[in-house]
């Protein structure tokens, strides 16, 4: 179990971009719960209000575009505050990123207004949320691999090392994670970007491999679509504790080090489609294998010894007992009338 520092955090001015979205508002309710002082900027994006429920009554929410965004503006949003998580950006599951390769680029501008704001203000430290998808492709092409990828794969302060990311998302990501380093060596900003691997959990939309699954097995889809082969390997890891390993960064991090944020184990997407099946107690008749769909990485897993070392994190939860939790959400708050919607699958809605 994850120990927080109370003294830390009670009372603290934090900041949260992108915070009524998916990860960013499990964040901001254990921020609140923790009795931090939030504030919230997203511009619903991706991001819904309904997603702050839960905390709404106890913070402060700010419909701001951080795109496009004034100097006096952005100097009000940042008056005060002492720790900054930005998860703002254009995002989605491998089918947005892959068919939006522009949008996602526009991230970096919204990234240096974040860095610009936080060094202005003085924040005590900022924690930047940054992806897998910043490391080589080349290391994760292979089925059946057990190489673990460390954050010294992909290392914004050597260029050296660097090889190619994964697409336009990752590049985006990794350069700001260069950028941020270059704020820390110009001006001294304090922060630390943390790579999380595909989190999933409550308050996911169907762009995203698992609630994506969940939909179409909900809906009973016969013969039953998988993207790719089957085969492809990932690090499913359950959102509450990315959310605990991102705040443990804000405590004990101020130095820029990376953080991965993985369990470290493969599973294959075949694999989890069956314990999906398992827990809602159905199973097709036949499957479809679309190849033709974007996949990414083959097989990609994090290592996690850094996380450990540094701050004390370890993943909580098993993958069943996170798509338990997933599931059961999603039953009570979607209604399956039996079709699966293509385009919700690509476009966030």
């Amino acid at each position: 179990m994850s120990q927080f520092s109370q003294n830390f955090w009670n009372e603290t001015n934090v900041l949260v971009t992108g915070g009524a979205s998916f990860i960013g508002s499990h964040l901001v309710d254990k921020l609140v719960s923790l009795g931090s002082k939030v504030t919230v900027v997203d511009n619903l994006s991706s991001g819904t209000l309904e997603n702050l429920d839960q905390s709404k009554e106890k913070i402060t929410f700010l419909n701001q575009d951080l795109e496009y965004i004034s100097k006096s503006d952005l100097d009000n949003i940042f008056k005060d505050q002492e720790i900054v998580f930005h998860l703002a950006a254009v995002h989605g599951g491998r089918g947005y990123i892959t068919t939006h390769p522009a949008d996602v680029s526009s991230n970096y501008s919204i990234d240096h207004h974040i860095f610009e704001g936080c060094n202005d203000s003085n924040v005590q430290n900022l924690v930047f949320a940054s992806t897998a998808c910043v490391y080589p492709t080349k290391l994760q092409d292979t089925i059946g691999s057990d190489y673990k990828l460390k954050e010294q794969d992909a290392d914004p302060t050597n260029l050296d090392t660097f090889m190619s990311a994964d697409i336009e998302y990752g590049w985006e990501k990794l350069m700001s994670e260069m950028q941020l380093n270059a704020f820390k060596k110009q001006y001294g900003l304090k922060g630390c970007p943390v790579r999380f691997v595909t989190a999933y959990g409550p308050r996911e939309n169907e762009t995203h491999a698992i609630i994506a699954l969940i939909y179409k097995a909900l809906a009973k889809m016969d013969p039953y679509q998988i993207w790719g082969d089957g085969n492809q390997e990932r690090d499913f890891t359950y959102v509450e504790d990315i959310v605990d390993g991102t705040i443990l960064s804000a405590e004990k991090i101020t130095d820029g080090t990376p953080i991965n944020l993985g369990t470290g184990q493969r599973y294959k997407m075949i694999d989890v489609v069956n314990l999906i099946f398992k827990i809602i107690g159905w199973k097709p008749q036949n499957f479809e294998f679309d190849t033709s769909k974007p996949v990414g990485a083959l097989s990609r897993a994090l290592d996690n010894e850094r996380a450990n070392k540094l701050l004390g994190w370890n993943p909580q939860f098993s993958l069943e007992d996170g798509l338990r939790k997933t599931i059961e959400w999603y039953t009570s708050t979607h209604k399956s009338d039996g079709n699966v919607d293509d385009e919700l699958l690509l476009e966030r809605k």
